[in-house]
């Protein structure tokens, strides 16, 4: 993996945070990189391994059925949703893409738990491997220190 530093701290955060990962199995190949990175990055920022969870689902769809149910089982503070969606030959890209990026933000602004996407939706499989810790970064440690700076802001306003 890169050496990625944060363009920001992280702050108003104490280690009492329980984040969840759901990684699509589809394109594991990518996706297992990509949440491994999330993982990684919470570590190194405090979250201890017990606090971190981590779960599959076959796809990109079933990761807004995912992030719900660990949303509505309160039990994290921020949910990581991963995948990777490569354009085809086919609509079927447009269809998933669309369906789990309007299920996220449907998540957002019903819920009171950040989810956060790290979906990848590329062109190419090389596109998508440049995005694993290649020349375009890694989204996995991106969507981890997303998730800690939306957890963060949630935490700041409660104590306002």
């Amino acid at each position: 993996m890169s050496q990625h530093i944060p363009q920001t701290p992280v702050p108003y955060l104490s280690k009492d945070v329980n984040v969840a990962i759901v990684r699509a199995e589809w394109n594991g190949h990518i996706t297992g990189p990509l949440a491994d990175g999330a993982a990684e990055t919470l570590r190194k920022y405090g979250i201890p391994e017990n606090q971190i969870g981590r779960y599959d689902v076959p796809g990109a769809v079933e990761l807004t059925f995912a992030a719900s149910q660990l949303i509505e089982s309160e039990l994290y503070d921020a949910v990581i949703v991963v995948g990777c969606v490569i354009k085809g030959d086919t609509p079927h890209f447009d269809y998933v893409c669309q369906s789990v990026t309007q299920g996220v933000t449907a998540l957002n602004a019903d819920c009171d738990i950040p989810v956060i996407f790290c979906v990848l939706t590329v062109l190419d499989e090389q596109q998508a491997l440049d995005r694993c810790g290649g020349p375009a970064g890694h989204k996995g440690v991106e969507a981890a220190e997303t998730a800690l700076k939306m957890v963060a802001f949630k935490r700041r306003l409660e104590s306002l």
